[in-house]
């Protein structure tokens, strides 16, 4: 059993109050315990002229006193913490990521300009966490209907044939045995295929449209048939679909547990972490919470 908290970032806004609630029912089906967070920017030295006093601590915390009392009867059974490290949130929930199995926090927090679909500190800490990150939106997103989906939970994971990602599938996996969930696999491939012949002119495509189908399916059912194997428990259809990754997982998100999407490798060029455009989209407009997973550290 892993015995890591799962954490949650609050900051007094409604959107860190959904956060915590997905929390604490992500501790309850983990058996974890629960780290409440609430970041100071504590910056003293800003105005040296102006005697001022240290940050609060957990206990007297404004915004901690919040979460307790909004979670007032509903933390029995399980270890609650409090905390409020001192530091910028970008930096300091990678930080506690280092010693988490989830880091869970709102789309958007008190601060920035409220027309924005993401916040920079959600942004930063899905890119530079060290456990997966879960990002929980607020009510409302409207998005496209995507493929008859059938009733029940349902958790949908974006599954690149061309590299697929491991640490993404294993944690889709877990996740949707631990919620119940049926596992929606979206595996898109690039259509129409067009090439050009003269300027201006544009040849049909050489390949036919239900090959290139069948092929990345096969090759999506090969890469998920050991996550398959270890969790034989949960169901798992794949769904090999025409066109734009990100908006296929978007549509799917309507009604979803769960959309879980990985995040990119270090390369040799690209040294920093970063995120690719499915997953920041993805970010920016799933209906429901969406997880960012980092990559399994290379073997050596």
């Amino acid at each position: 059993m892993n015995t890591a908290p799962v954490v949650a970032a609050v900051d007094g806004s409604d959107d860190s109050l959904r956060a915590l609630d997905w929390a604490l029912a992500a501790a309850r089906r983990r058996s974890a315990p629960l780290r409440v967070a609430h970041a100071w920017q504590y910056a003293a030295w800003a105005q040296p002229d102006v005697l001022v006093v240290g940050p609060p601590g957990p206990d007297d915390d404004s915004v901690l006193d919040q979460a307790r009392d909004h979670l007032a009867g509903r933390g029995e059974g399980l270890d609650v913490e409090y905390t409020a490290p001192v530091g910028a949130p970008a930096v300091v929930l990678p930080e506690l990521s280092a010693t988490a199995q989830l880091l869970v926090l709102g789309s958007r927090g008190r601060g920035g300009f409220a027309s924005l679909l993401l916040g920079s500190n959600s942004l930063a800490a899905a890119r530079d966490a060290e456990c997966p990150v879960v990002v929980v939106p607020r009510p409302g997103r409207e998005v496209h209907e995507g493929p008859p989906a059938e009733p029940g939970p349902r958790v949908v994971v974006g599954l690149h044939v061309d590299s697929p990602d491991e640490a993404a599938l294993a944690f889709a996996f877990t996740e949707a045995a631990l919620l119940g969930a049926r596992l929606q696999a979206i595996a898109a491939y690039p259509w129409p295929v067009t090439s050009l012949a003269a300027p201006g002119e544009l040849l049909p495509p050489a390949v036919d449209r239900s090959a290139v189908e069948h092929e990345t399916r096969i090759l999506a059912e090969g890469f998920l048939a050991p996550h398959r194997k270890a969790r034989p428990d949960v169901r798992c259809d794949v769904h090999a679909l025409p066109g734009d990754a990100a908006g296929h997982l978007v549509a799917a998100s309507r009604d979803a547990a769960l959309v879980v999407v990985g995040r990119h490798r270090r390369r040799l060029l690209a040294p920093a972490r970063m995120m690719g455009s499915v997953t920041q989209a993805v970010l920016l407009h799933a209906a429901s919470p969406i997880a960012v997973v980092p990559p399994a550290p290379p073997e050596e």
